[in-house]
């Protein structure tokens, strides 16, 4: 038996520049952190040939091509196991329509769980681009590649999209009480709407080219961000936040509405500085950075909303739990 805990993500700036249809003539460029919310995927030979998947249903098939789930479909196709394995998974949140990263992070975490259990250690950067390979090119999802390669890596990272399909890395670095100061000034609400991104990406796709000056606004940022991170001047990343969003809603219809900007302005006027819709909008949870003097007014003010209580998590996919009792099939 396997376990991996593959990390949900935030992103601070730069979405929409993974998109192939910006990357492909401009460098994208985003800068985003995984959170201690985690995807689970666990994997365990069966005494028999049968795939038994254990999600938010349940399926029992002789075959890899009768699954319907498609993301665990492909992912064991990729890894070649093909009969006797028995595989669930378990979020911490629910897992569609959050904004937060869940189906690509299930996929890195799927990767990771059946290379592992035929014992095989992979890179962060294969799971990341075997997990883009997936959703991308065989699934067809209208989405970027930031969720892939977060989630794969952990931390706070900037990636940066070449052209030619190559992404570049960079660890951004802080010392744990550093690490620990931002993340506190940070807070997640639960908008109680869920949406479906692929309409909204769908359309922003579509509109690349008609919104190139934007989406140039919305990269640079990322290097404010991240000067704003490591030079501990972690209150220009709550504005800077602010600017994105302004930019963001500009990009696709859907990517707002009256209810959400109601709300957001509800948090401004309690001491938020900045904030954004995580993930492609329209819903899910809202990411406000606050300072934390001004943070139970925020709350009051939010009080019909969720909060979900989180911290920044350091590490990307990993092995958490690994037993062999005889070979694997």
């Amino acid at each position: 038996m396997v376990i991996t805990q593959t990390p949900l993500r935030i992103r601070y700036a730069g979405g929409g520049t993974d998109l192939e249809a910006y990357y492909r003539d401009e460098e994208g460029k985003v800068i985003s952190c995984t959170i201690d919310k985690y995807i689970f995927v666990i994997i365990k030979g069966r005494f028999d040939d049968r795939i038994v998947l254990n999600y938010s249903r349940n399926e029992t098939v002789n075959h890899v091509d009768d699954i319907k789930h498609e993301l665990i479909r492909e992912a064991l196709r990729k890894t070649g196991i093909d009969h006797g394995v028995e595989v669930s998974t378990l979020a911490d949140i629910p897992s569609e329509g959050s904004g937060l990263g869940s189906s690509s992070a299930l996929v890195v975490g799927l990767l990771n769980a059946f290379y592992q259990y035929q014992g095989e250690q992979v890179t962060a950067e294969r799971l990341a681009e075997e997990a883009c390979e997936i959703e991308i090119d065989i699934c067809k999802k209208p989405i970027g590649k930031q969720d892939q390669y977060i989630a794969a890596y952990g931390g706070i990272r900037t990636f940066t999209f070449k052209s030619n399909g190559t992404v570049d890395v960079d660890k951004v670095v802080l010392n744990d009480s550093d690490w620990r100061r931002f993340g506190s000034n940070l807070q997640l609400f639960y908008t109680n709407t869920t949406r479906k991104s692929a309409d909204i990406l769908t359309e922003q796709r579509e509109k690349t080219s008609n919104r190139m000056d934007i989406l140039n606004e919305l990269k640079g940022l990322v290097d404010e961000v991240k000067n704003g991170i490591i030079s501990n001047a972690f209150h220009s990343v709550g504005r800077n936040l602010h600017r994105g969003w302004e930019l963001k809603k500009q990009l696709a219809s859907k990517i707002s509405n009256p209810q959400i900007d109601e709300v957001y302005q509800r948090a401004l006027d309690a001491g938020a500085l900045g904030g954004k819709i995580s993930g492609a909008g329209g819903g899910g949870f809202l990411l406000l950075y606050v300072p934390r003097e001004q943070q139970d007014f925020v709350r009051l003010a939010l009080k019909d909303l969720y909060e979900l209580p989180f911290f920044l998590e350091r590490d990307g996919s990993k092995v958490i739990f690994n037993f062999r009792r005889y070979p694997s099939k």
